[in-house]
């Protein structure tokens, strides 16, 4: 097998695909892990406030996606207060043993994007409680720029409102943070289709993280497979580097030397 060059790098560790994926909205467990490994994606987050984990009595995640072979990252989806978000993930590290996490503190109900200060105060607590923390956050270059100064492990600004589908609406802000920020750029929430994730790659983000594009598509797990296409197609042409734009055309065969 051909060592993959371009590896995505999170908190020291190496993953081949740059699409990470959720575990809820599907149908059940077992459509969610047929959709993993059309995503071919070596992640997943798990709301460890909504997903079973623990209760055998009742269906759990790892009966249909094995935590030996995929990543579990842990999220406090459904978290609005620091304190909250803090006391889940430190009883999904009691629960699994995880440590690589995902920090998200929601402000509103409504539109559910981050609430700062709050992100930046629970960061803060957990980082120096050890834990490597990819933090979901606005797509605000300056709150971008201190979540990284504090430790986290990778930066993930929103595409749009989660769940919604709009995809990237503000790809200018994007591009900011991916140009100052030395760990990752993953986006995280708003993806909708195929071409949106493609969006987020060429703008330069290191990976893209969605759900609800996958789990609410006709087909969940032939979306899966387009998300995964979409994304090493949006990285491979943010490698090679677009054309410039220009204002009028530019025939493909030069004009000189006509018979």
């Amino acid at each position: 097998m051909v060592k993959n060059t371009d590896p995505l790098i999170i908190a020291g560790t190496e993953f081949q695909s740059r699409l990470i994926i959720g575990t809820g909205k599907y149908k059940d467990y077992e459509e969610n892990a047929r959709a993993l490994e059309a995503s071919g994606a070596e992640i997943v987050t798990v709301a460890v406030r909504r997903v079973n984990i623990s209760n055998p009595k009742e269906p759990m995640l790892m009966d249909s996606i094995d935590p030996k072979s995929t990543v579990y990252l842990p999220n406090t989806a459904g978290c609005f207060t620091g304190e909250d978000a803090v006391r889940t993930l430190r009883l999904a590290r009691e629960a699994g043993g995880w440590n690589l996490v995902k920090l998200e503190v929601l402000s509103d109900p409504k539109h559910l994007y981050p609430e700062m200060e709050e992100t930046l105060r629970s960061a803060k607590l957990l980082i120096e409680d050890g834990f490597d923390v990819m933090v979901y956050c606005s797509d605000d270059p300056v709150f971008a720029r201190k979540l990284e100064d504090l430790g986290c492990a990778a930066i993930m600004p929103l595409g749009a409102p989660i769940g919604s589908g709009l995809g990237i609406q503000n790809p200018v802000n994007i591009r900011l943070i991916v140009e100052q920020t030395s760990v990752p750029v993953i986006v995280d929430a708003g993806v909708g289709t195929a071409s949106d994730a493609t969006i987020a790659m060429e703008l330069g983000c290191d990976g893209v993280l969605m759900n609800t594009a996958i789990a609410e598509a006709k087909d969940p797990v032939l979306m899966a497979e387009a998300m995964k296409n979409a994304v090493i197609a949006g990285r491979q042409a943010y490698l090679a580097g677009r054309m410039p734009r220009k204002k009028y055309a530019d025939p493909s065969s030069p004009l000189a030397g006509l018979i």
